[in-house]
């Protein structure tokens, strides 16, 4: 069974060599919260912030970023994702979003990347967005809920901090 590691024969970084895997179905979880004044979250709610659909643009980011995470990531492969969502909602208590991101592919290596990029991308254009009412945000909780597919198979957080 080959190796999958980050570092050659000589110890240099190098991008892992997936050629030996098999393609498989894999999906990835991941989430974010930006904590703010609830005013802020309030304008955001009900589009009245005065930068316009902040959600909207928040959404598309995500999207964009989960695209584009190899260009970001050093030693990510670039992947043919068949499906990026991502979602921003109000917390239940009313402090702030939860962005939710989820990736899917048909390959040889997950997306765990793709979906963790894709939610703090999102999360910073709410706080790029917003800074100007609420300079208090706070990004926080970016972690894997979720990771479906590959050798090691299912994986799902069962509480905050699991991993």
């Amino acid at each position: 069974m080959p190796m999958f590691t980050h570092l050659d024969e000589s110890g240099a970084a190098r991008m892992v060599d997936v050629t030996g895997k098999d393609v498989s179905e894999r999906e990835a979880h991941a989430e974010a919260r930006v904590l703010m004044q609830p005013e802020t979250l309030r304008m955001i709610i009900a589009g009245e912030h005065p930068k316009g659909d902040i959600l909207a643009t928040a959404r598309i980011a995500g999207i964009m970023a989960a695209k584009r995470t190899h260009e970001l990531i050093p030693l990510c492969h670039a992947l043919n994702l068949t499906s990026t969502r991502v979602t921003l909602n109000g917390c239940e208590r009313g402090t702030g979003l939860v962005i939710e991101a989820r990736c899917k592919l048909a390959g040889r290596t997950g997306v765990e990347m793709e979906a963790l990029t894709a939610v703090s991308v999102a999360a910073l254009t709410v706080y790029d967005m917003c800074k100007a009412v609420d300079r208090g945000m706070e990004i926080t909780g970016i972690r894997l809920l979720e990771k479906k597919g590959g050798r090691s198979g299912h994986w799902h957080a069962t509480s905050p901090g699991d991993g």
